[in-house]
């Protein structure tokens, strides 16, 4: 399986990718921030590319109904979106999956924005995210601590069968974000340009890959 690194992620429909597009893996095409017209966003994009359209209650910007929010990330699926993240706790989860997995993979996401849970709840969540059919398993946390990174890295190496993204957000957890693809991890989350940063210790699409490139044998 190829493992991939550099996540670049859109918040606005007048984005201009194509300074960085050479860096990156893949995209995120965030619904919930770009607006009604995220699909000339998406459409003129060179990657592949995920589609996210966030839950407020996981920190996003959807202003409608969960009805409509799902509707509306599904329309990805004909759009060409090569990955679909849905939250773990996400109503109705078992019945949308399959019908994510027709034409898309399937990425289940888990955040927690206060602290970073204890290995074996973090290990528990992964699993719930595969037997409701994830393709990648993603989880994110907060560093309150600098310990809190190596915890959520941990999780890469306790299901090494599986595509995981596990990394902990903040200043503090910014060790985490720069390895998670190093230890094995799918890819990283990166900013397309300073300011356009969707979660707090995010760093640019630019520093990530100068970071990577200094370290690739």
């Amino acid at each position: 399986m190829k493992q991939r690194h550099i996540c670049a992620v859109i918040t606005g429909k007048d984005t201009d990718t194509s300074q960085i597009a050479a860096m990156a893996d893949l995209f995120e095409v965030r619904i919930d921030l770009i607006g009604k017209d995220w699909q000339k966003t998406a459409v003129n994009l060179q990657k592949p590319w995920l589609a996210c359209n966030r839950r407020r209650e996981e920190g996003g910007n959807w202003q409608d109904s969960e009805d409509l929010r799902i509707k509306e990330l599904l329309k990805a699926l004909q759009a060409g979106a090569a990955i679909i993240d849905l939250e773990l706790a996400t109503p109705g989860l078992k019945d949308i999956v399959p019908a994510i997995k027709t034409k898309a993979e399937c990425l289940i996401s888990w955040h927690n924005f206060k602290e970073t849970p204890q290995l074996d709840a973090l290990k528990d969540i992964v699993s719930r995210q595969i037997a409701a059919g994830a393709d990648t398993c993603k989880v994110v946390t907060f560093a309150n601590k600098a310990e809190d990174n190596w915890t959520v890295l941990r999780l890469i190496h306790e299901f090494p069968e599986k595509r995981i993204v596990a990394f902990a957000m903040g200043e503090k957890g910014l060790a985490s974000r720069i390895l998670c693809p190093l230890t094995g991890g799918d890819f990283t989350y990166a900013a397309i340009s300073k300011g356009t940063e969707s979660a707090e210790g995010q760093l640019t699409v630019k520093e990530l890959y100068e970071i990577y490139r200094m370290v690739k044998p």
